[in-house]
């Protein structure tokens, strides 16, 4: 059982683990175009180069910073993404599993 005492110590290591994990976050490499899962799910860091003949589900406006996987702020010009766990992508980015933010 946990004193209150234990807690109270707890609790500021917990909270400065959480912002050095978003501060590797920030960190995080980009997507490389060329990684085999990238390939496969047709990521480009500039939408406008989407293979339109391959992804034909691909319409303009669509990008990174309005998909629901995105993980930052619509401002942000990389975060992270939910399909590349450990990785940023590219704001103005897109890949085949774009789904519109809600």
């Amino acid at each position: 059982m946990t004193s209150r005492r234990r807690f109270i110590q707890i609790v500021p290591l917990a909270g400065a683990a959480m912002l050095a994990g978003g501060h590797a976050a920030a960190q995080a490499p980009m997507v490389d175009e060329n990684d085999p899962q990238a390939k496969a799910l047709g990521y480009v860091a500039d939408a406008t180069k989407v293979d339109r003949n391959r992804f034909k589900q691909y319409a303009p406006g669509q990008v990174c910073t309005n998909c629901a996987l995105w993980q930052g702020k619509p401002t942000d010009a990389a975060a992270g993404c939910a399909i590349f766990p450990g990785k940023r992508v590219a704001g103005p980015g897109w890949c085949s599993a774009y789904a519109k933010k809600p």
